[in-house]
């Protein structure tokens, strides 16, 4: 999606959440700064013709395993669940608040990065991107800088899917989706509202 379609989406998020879109794009800013290098084509050619799934963190992953298929998108902390099971993540989208060192063992290992900035966590994008030497891809969801880019999406497992489809995946399923959790705080409940919402723009129903 290019930026001049999402932003109107962008800023009707920023008023649901009260969001500092100021923030945001300095987050963006430090980000484009941290990063040494542009590795979009990894992620592209990764994507470009092929199936992908993108396994949200839902307690239903682990039920769901059997679905996964193609290139393989983790949101975040649904990463460690495919690695426990026996799959490497293909690409891992987060805003790095599930980070923890098996990331970087993965990103070792070919697993690509693909890290967020917001407004809320530039602290762990100063602690977290310098570490990682593999591939490595910039998001935002504000204005898109140098080596920082935005595809569309706002949690990281719609981000993703954005990303795939942005990037020419032949088809995209979702795993370990639960977008009807009612056991859930009010911010997740929005969150889930507007994944839903989003992700149908890009024909997907979950």
């Amino acid at each position: 999606m290019k930026f001049a379609d999402w932003e109107p989406y962008y800023s009707e998020i920023v008023e649901y959440f009260g969001f500092d879109r100021a923030a945001d794009e300095e987050a963006g800013r430090l980000l484009s700064t941290l990063l040494d290098r542009d590795n979009l084509l990894s992620l592209a050619s990764l994507v470009d013709g092929n199936p992908v799934t993108v396994c949200g963190n839902a307690p239903c992953l682990k039920d769901e395993i059997g679905k996964i298929t193609g290139v393989v998108f983790a949101a975040d902390a649904a990463a460690e669940v495919l690695d426990k099971n026996g799959i490497c993540p293909d690409a891992i989208f987060t805003d790095l608040d599930g980070a923890t060192d098996r990331f970087i063992e993965l990103n070792n290992e070919g697993t690509i990065i693909v890290i967020h900035a917001h407004g809320d966590n530039m602290p762990l994008l100063k602690h977290w991107v310098p570490r990682f030497k593999g591939n490595v891809v910039g998001t935002t969801q504000a204005t898109p800088l140098p080596r920082v880019y935005n595809f569309g999406g706002f949690t990281d497992g719609d981000r993703a899917a954005f990303a795939a489809d942005e990037l020419g995946a032949s088809s995209i399923t979702l795993a370990g989706f639960n977008l009807d959790d009612k056991n859930v705080d009010p911010m997740k409940r929005g969150k889930l509202f507007w994944a839903r919402k989003l992700l149908a723009l890009i024909g997907i129903t979950a």
